[in-house]
């Protein structure tokens, strides 16, 4: 499928192609999925991907640029998730025109909501030494295996699934990455509580499910290709920002959000017409702004703007986020000159974990011992902030809480520097024999 809009036009201008399409197509009182439907084909929902994939093949900086500007035109934006964010990047680079019709086509226009299946209990940092099987029976594959945080799989309609399909070859080549339906009979999915009292994450069993061959996408023992991409795609998005302000409702069959009123899920938008909006943008770096302005207010409500250390570690966030905007802008401009940044998506990914550590950090120092309670449901919520008369107090604590997570998932702070390492300063590999013994013969995680 090809995007037939004047390519050379929207890379020139794309915020003025996107406001004169949006002039001519936004209708608030169509259903999500018309509005999604308009948005999906005509490339506007992933402009990133190339036009061949439902894209305009824009680079992530304007097609971040492109989101903020539909949020502020006051349209609702795209499909949320990790449809859009992984699974459409990598079905683009290594799937087949039938593979890109078939599933991006469902992403972009929000049918379907997509889940990771990558990690399992015995194989997170190493995450090709998982054992999840898959055999060929026919015209299908039959998996068995367990995987874990799995992000929003309980609303997932689809999943991105990394299973082993020969246990003779080593162990980077004998998987394969497939799209697997999490509707059948074959999945269970069990939430996992974490400390923050939410449950984003999922344990997913895998007893007999079955995916057609159809759904392998790359060649079938080649699967470690696609999950690269994958993987560059997440550490990319959680670096350098998500898709920017616009998105306002959940894909999927599971959310029940597609047959809603499309205008009645756009943020809302200030009277003055800006990117101002009643919703947080899910751009990372803006994310971590607001942080820091939080913490400030946090420390001058505490009388401790003046004290010295709280202001050298302000002073650092601050430093950390101006230095994320200035490498987003040299990617960008590299990339405008058909250039890269080797290792530029890990570097970034190794700087958020650094800003939420700090953000933690610096907001416990503050809150003092304060910072010790929590409130899990509405009721505590209501008891805490009536008890400590701060109501933004819960809002720390749950950052501080919840900044174990960012330094673990898409790969750990150890994992990135091992690429950054290997990969790009060309430095050795611990010796081991990975790439040549089968997978059958490794000693295993017990």
């Amino acid at each position: 499928m090809t995007i037939t809009e004047p390519h050379r036009l929207i890379r020139t201008n794309p915020i003025t192609a996107v406001r004169d399409w949006l002039a001519k197509n936004w209708d608030p009182d169509l259903t999500v999925a018309q509005w999604w439907q308009l948005l999906g084909t005509s490339g506007w929902a992933a402009p990133v991907l190339p036009a061949e994939a439902f894209g305009l093949g824009l680079s992530r900086a304007d097609s971040v640029a492109v989101m903020r500007e539909i949020g502020a035109f006051g349209a609702l934006g795209p499909p949320s998730g990790l449809g859009l964010l992984l699974a459409a990047p990598t079905i683009a680079t290594h799937g087949t025109p039938e593979q890109i019709e078939t599933y991006i086509r469902d992403i972009v226009t929000g049918r379907q909501a997509w889940c990771q299946l990558f990690s399992e209990p015995g194989a997170g940092s190493d995450l090709a030494g998982l054992t999840t099987r898959a055999e060929r029976d026919g015209d299908e594959w039959i998996v068995n295996g367990q995987k874990v945080w799995t992000s929003l799989g309980h609303t997932a309609d689809m999943g991105m699934l990394i299973a082993r399909t020969n246990v003779d070859a080593p162990k980077h080549q004998g998987i394969s990455w497939m799209a697997i339906d999490m509707h059948q009979p074959g999945v269970e999915i069990r939430p996992l509580l974490e400390m923050t009292g939410h449950a984003m994450f999922n344990e997913v069993f895998l007893t007999d499910a079955r995916v057609p061959v159809g759904g392998v996408v790359g060649d079938v023992n080649n699967g470690w290709a696609a999950t690269n991409t994958t993987l560059q795609a997440e550490r990319a998005g959680l670096g350098a920002g998500g898709s920017g302000g616009a998105a306002g409702a959940q894909p999927g069959t599971i959310a029940g959000q597609l047959e809603r009123r499309a205008g009645d899920l756009v943020p809302a938008k200030s009277t003055s017409g800006t990117k101002k909006s009643g919703k947080k943008r899910t751009d990372r770096r803006a994310v971590n702004r607001l942080n820091q302005t939080l913490l400030i207010d946090f420390a001058r409500n505490a009388g401790r703007i003046d004290d010295p250390i709280v202001r050298q570690e302000l002073m650092r966030l601050h430093s950390l986020n101006v230095v994320g905007g200035l490498n987003a802008q040299r990617l960008k401009g590299m990339r405008n000159a058909g250039k890269d940044i080797p290792g530029m998506a890990n570097i970034s990914k190794l700087m958020m974990s650094d800003v939420v550590r700090l953000s933690r950090d610096l907001g416990l120092s503050i809150l003092g011992v304060a910072g010790t309670l929590h409130a899990y449901t509405s009721e505590q919520r209501d008891s805490l902030n009536a008890a400590t008369g701060n109501p933004l107090l819960g809002i720390v604590t749950g950052q501080a809480l919840y900044a174990q997570a960012p330094p673990i998932y898409g790969g750990t702070d150890q994992i990135q520097k091992n690429i950054i390492g290997e990969r790009v300063l060309g430095l050795p590999k611990e010796p081991n024999n990975d790439k040549v013994l089968p997978f059958s013969e490794l000693p295993k995680n017990v």
